[in-house]
């Protein structure tokens, strides 16, 4: 973990509400896995006592992409910020997917929403090409879906609305490949909770391993404060682990899901 000054490279409007953040940060980028986030401070945020979270999104040899919405004080004023100013930042926090190789499971990478920001640099990094599930509420919140593509992997969508792919949820499509019943598969989800919580239904119900990424409130990110933690079995029943140390990734079959997130 080490704390830098990053300057803004780009930060552009990618559709709607999404926006592309890229930053010259060469002490955080090399050192960043899949699944991993940063926590930012925003200098016109004064008032604000804690940093902001953010899923890295990709990195470079010396930068980092976080693809973020925005959707509340924080990130409207980080969507003003603009090229050459500078964020303080902290990263890379938190324990991260795990990367598939050529001699590991099929990988079937499951998405909700802005959930494919943490997903795409595990695809990037992974040597074994697999199906991506990419569910939103409607088209203009699918995203990245070229980008995935571009990368080898066979990308499925399902919009709630039904605007593109297919209509209903993206657990929907998981389920009909999960039925052909082929070996060797293992899924990576990252969305809202109730969909992580059916994907690892859907992982127990076929037999399959599953790695989830919880969507906690990651107020210090560095284990301190404690807001964050999730219920996960024990040999002994079960105990509360910090999503911002012990996660944000989970895996699925360790999470008391009954006790509530």
């Amino acid at each position: 973990m080490v704390e830098q000054t990053a300057t803004i490279i780009s930060n552009r409007c990618e559709t709607g509400l999404y926006f592309r953040l890229v930053l010259h940060a060469p002490a955080i980028a090399p050192n960043v896995q899949p699944g991993q986030f940063v926590h930012i401070r925003i200098p016109s945020l004064k008032d604000a006592l804690l940093r902001r979270p953010f899923s890295v999104f990709d990195t470079g040899q010396e930068t980092i992409s976080i693809l973020y919405k925005v959707v509340g004080k924080g990130t409207v004023a980080l969507a003003r910020m603009r090229e050459n100013e500078d964020l303080s930042l902290l990263g890379p926090l938190g324990h991260g997917f795990t990367i598939p190789t050529a001699n590991s499971e099929f990988p079937l990478l499951v998405a909700g929403g802005y959930g494919m920001a943490a997903l795409y640099l595990l695809a990037k990094q992974s040597t074994q090409k697999g199906i991506v599930f990419a569910g939103a509420r409607e088209r203009n919140d699918i995203l990245c879906e070229a980008e995935f593509r571009a990368l080898g992997w066979d990308v499925r969508v399902a919009t709630e609305d039904g605007s593109y792919g297919e209509r209903g949820l993206v657990t929907q499509p998981l389920r009909t490949e999960l039925e052909r019943q082929a070996e060797g598969r293992k899924l990576f989800a990252c969305g809202p909770t109730p969909m992580l919580e059916a994907v690892s239904k859907l992982a127990e119900e076929f037999g399959v391993g599953a790695e989830v990424s919880l969507d906690q409130h990651l107020c210090c990110g560095v284990g301190a404060c404690l807001t964050c933690v999730v219920p996960v079995k024990t040999s002994d029943g079960w105990e509360y682990q910090r999503a911002c140390t012990e996660g944000p990734v989970f895996d699925a079959r360790k999470i008391l899901w009954e006790a509530g997130l």
